[in-house]
């Protein structure tokens, strides 16, 4: 029951993560048009946000060890994900071409990167902290490591294979990009308040070395 507690949480962060990414593309097109440069900067920059999550994401986990501290995490990424249609055009407009300047082919590719790292990089990366965070919680003991890091990173695929579906066949084609904000906002507040109430019962076991007799090396 612990594990599919666990499992749910990295499962709707991953889920959310591919949601702003597909619906990101989507609304960064009013800025940048359609082309292959929005496309190519939103998914990588989403991979940067990945990598930077999972590294800080472990240093965390080794740290604070309690799910309810992951609520520090979430919350600003839940704001920031609700107020993203009302604060979007003044941030893009830091970073892009002014109208009255020409558009050279430079900033045709750094425009739209930026764009995005200032709208979604930090929620994405929030959010990408939870895999290794809770993998940390859920390890019982040195031999079981692996297991419960393969539970949490499937769970996590899981979860933006979703998204990517769902977003691309069902949000974006059944309600505005307003709406799809202001909800998967919500959506990382209550998942918060899920880590909060769960602290207590979801509290990470002291990690041991495993004891089980094994077999000698025969290349030792």
């Amino acid at each position: 029951m612990k594990s599919f507690a666990a499992a749910a949480i990295v499962f709707t962060g991953g889920f959310i993560i591919m949601v702003l990414e597909i619906v990101g593309t989507r609304f960064l097109a009013k800025y940048f048009g359609t082309s292959y440069y929005v496309w190519v900067n939103q998914i990588g920059l989403v991979m940067v946000a990945l990598a930077v999550g999972y590294y800080f994401g472990g240093i965390l986990g080794d740290r604070w060890r309690r799910l309810g501290w992951l609520a520090i995490l979430l919350v600003p990424a839940g704001v920031f994900t609700f107020y993203i249609p009302n604060y979007a055009d003044q941030l893009i407009n830091l970073v892009s071409t002014p109208v009255d300047q020409p558009l050279t082919p430079l900033r045709q590719t750094l425009d739209p990167v930026m764009g995005s790292a200032m709208i979604f990089l930090l929620p994405c990366v929030l959010l990408a902290m939870l895999s290794p965070y809770v993998t940390q919680i859920c390890a019982r003991n040195l031999a079981h490591v692996g297991r419960a890091s393969g539970l949490i990173f499937a769970a996590s695929t899981v979860g933006s294979i979703a998204g990517v579906f769902i977003s691309g066949y069902f949000l974006l084609q059944t309600t505005t990009l307003t709406v799809i904000f202001h909800v998967t906002g919500c959506v990382i507040l209550v998942l918060a308040a899920a880590c909060v109430a769960l602290n207590s019962w979801l509290r990470p076991p002291e990690l041991k070395a495993d004891t089980t007799p094994s077999f000698p090396d025969p290349y030792a």
